[in-house]
C-alpha cells in the first residue's frame, strides 16, 4: 500500500470513523464535543509559528509535561501548540498547562486536513510523542520544510511488524523525519529496519526516568490518608475491561488474611467508572467514590478513583501499587510513576510496551510479576507484612531511576538544534 491508496482509504473511513465517534459519546459525551476539529472544519485560531506538539492521549501527555514545561521556559514568548486525539488527552493538557500552549484535537490523517491544520499552526519544528506516526501530517510537513521529530520513541516488535507490512507508507514516511529519538537501542534497530536513515536516529532514554514528584502532592496524600486511619492500602491503577474482576477477586482473597486493607481502584477510561462501580457493588465490597467525595470508613473495602488527573496523587497513599493494562494484551502503563513515589510495584504479564523499564525493575528486585488474582494477592499480602521485602522493592525502583536520569536534556537539547537550523533556513 502506498500513501495514494491509504488517502483514498481514509477518505472512505470517515463517514464511519464519525459514526464511531457518536456511539461512543453514548458513554462519554466528551466524544461529541468539538468534533469538527477533527475533520479540520472548526479549528481554533491560533498564534502561528514555534513548535507543535503531539501527544495521543492521557499517557503521552503526561509524559510530554516536563519536556513542554522546560520547552516554554527556554523559548518564553514563542507559541507551543498541543495536539491529541482523547477528550481524555485534551482535559489532561488543559489541567497540566491552562493558556501556557495553545491546543486542539488534531484533524484526522487525510491530506486535506493535515494541510489545513499546517495552514493554521505554521509550526517551525514539529514534535511526536512516542509513536503516533500519521504518514500525510509527516509527508505534509516535509513538503513545507518543517523538521519533524519522533520524541521518547518506541516500537515494540509487535508493531514494528505491523508496520512493516504496511512498507509502501512506512518506509518513505520513515525516511523522511528529521530525527528519531528513541528509548532503546533495540527499538533504533527496529525503526532503521523499518527505513529510518541510522543517523536521524538517536538513543536518547526514556523521559519517564525524569520524572519529578512534587512535595505538596506528598504532602496532600499523607493527609488524606490520615484520614484512613492506619489500615493497609494498595491501589490498582489504570485498570481496563477485562482487569477490574481479577483485581477485586484478590482484594476479596487479600481482606481474608488483612481484613481491614483498602483497594483504590482507578480506571483507565472515564466511561468506565460506573461500570466498575457496580462490579464493586456486585462482589459485594462496601464502596466510596472520590467524584462525590464518599468518606472512607472503617467498613469502606474500595475507594473507587473515578477522578481525572489524580493518578499520582492516588499513587502517593497506597502502600503498593499494581499497575493495570498488563493482564490482559493491553501492553502495560507507566511503571515509573509509582516507583518514582517509593512504592513496591506489582503488574500482570503483559508489558510489552515497556519490556525495557520492566526488565530494569524486575532486575532490580522492584517488580513483582503476578498473572491472577491468587498471584496478587500473595504478592499484596507479602509487601503489606514484611516490611523489608517492601523497603527493597522501593529501594531498588529509585534506584533504576536514579541511573536512568538525563533522557530529557538529551532531547531537549536535539529539539533545539532542529529549531535552530529551521531558523536559520
Amino acid at each position: 500500500m502506498n500513501r495514494t491508496l491509504y488517502s483514498l482509504l481514509f477518505y472512505t473511513a470517515l463517514p464511519f470513523i464519525a459514526l464511531r465517534l457518536l456511539l461512543r459519546s453514548r458513554k462519554a459525551p466528551l466524544y461529541r464535543q468539538r468534533m469538527a476539529e477533527r475533520f479540520a472544519l472548526g479549528l481554533p485560531s491560533m498564534r502561528p509559528g514555534g513548535i507543535w506538539i503531539h501527544a495521543v492521549s492521557v499517557g503521552e501527555s503526561i509524559a510530554a509535561a516536563p519536556m513542554v514545561r522546560a520547552l516554554i521556559d527556554r523559548h518564553p514568548g514563542m507559541p507551543i501548540t498541543m495536539t491529541c486525539m482523547t477528550p481524555t488527552g485534551s482535559e489532561r493538557i488543559r489541567a497540566l498547562f491552562g493558556d501556557q500552549v495553545q491546543h486542539c484535537y488534531l484533524p484526522y490523517d487525510t491530506p486535506y486536513a493535515a494541510a489545513r491544520f499546517l495552514d493554521r499552526v505554521q509550526p517551525k519544528l514539529a514534535v511526536i510523542m512516542e509513536t503516533e506516526l500519521w504518514p500525510n501530517y509527516i509527508h505534509q510537513c516535509s513538503r513545507r520544510g518543517i523538521p519533524v521529530a519522533l520524541a521518547n520513541a518506541r516500537l515494540s516488535e509487535r508493531s514494528a511488524k505491523g508496520y512493516g507490512r504496511l512498507e509502501g507508507v512506512t518506509r518513505p514516511m520513515l525516511s523522511s523525519m528529521d530525527w528519531i529519538a528513541v528509548q532503546t537501542a533495540a527499538e533504533a534497530e527496529r525503526f532503521i529496519s523499518l527505513g529510518a536513515w541510522s543517523d536521524h536516529v538517536t538513543v536518547t532514554g526514556s523521559i519517564k526516568f525524569d520524572l519529578t514528584i512534587d512535595p505538596a502532592l506528598v504532602s496532600r496524600a499523607e493527609a488524606l490518608r490520615q484520614t484512613w486511619g492506619t489500615r493497609p492500602v494498595w491501589i490498582a491503577a489504570s485498570t481496563h475491561a477485562g482487569e477490574d474482576e481479577i483485581l477485586l477477586a484478590a482484594h476479596q482473597r487479600l481482606l481474608k488474611h488483612l481484613p481491614d486493607a483498602l483497594m483504590i481502584v482507578v480506571p483507565r477510561h472515564p466511561e468506565r467508572f460506573d461500570d466498575v462501580f457496580r462490579h464493586c457493588q456486585q462482589h459485594p465490597l462496601i464502596t466510596a467514590r472520590r467524584s462525590k467525595s464518599e468518606p472512607v470508613s472503617p467498613d469502606t473495602a474500595v475507594y473507587l478513583g473515578d477522578t481525572m488527573g489524580e493518578l499520582l496523587f492516588l499513587y502517593a497513599t497506597a502502600d503498593v501499587a499494581f499497575v493495570g493494562g498488563s493482564l490482559i494484551e493491553r501492553g502495560g502503563h507507566n511503571l515509573l510513576e509509582p516507583a518514582a513515589l517509593g512504592k513496591p510495584v506489582i503488574s500482570g504479564p503483559h508489558v510489552f510496551n515497556f519490556l525495557d523499564i520492566a526488565a530494569q525493575l524486575r532486575d532490580a528486585h522492584a517488580l513483582f510479576d503476578a498473572s491472577d488474582a491468587e498471584g496478587i494477592a500473595e504478592a499484596l499480602r507479602r509487601l503489606l507484612t514484611d516490611q523489608g521485602a517492601s523497603e527493597k522493592m522501593r529501594q531498588g525502583g529509585l534506584a533504576v531511576l536514579k541511573a536512568n536520569q538525563g533522557a530529557l536534556q538529551r532531547l531537549l537539547d536535539g529539539l533545539d538544534r532542529l529549531l535552530e537550523q529551521s531558523s536559520g533556513a
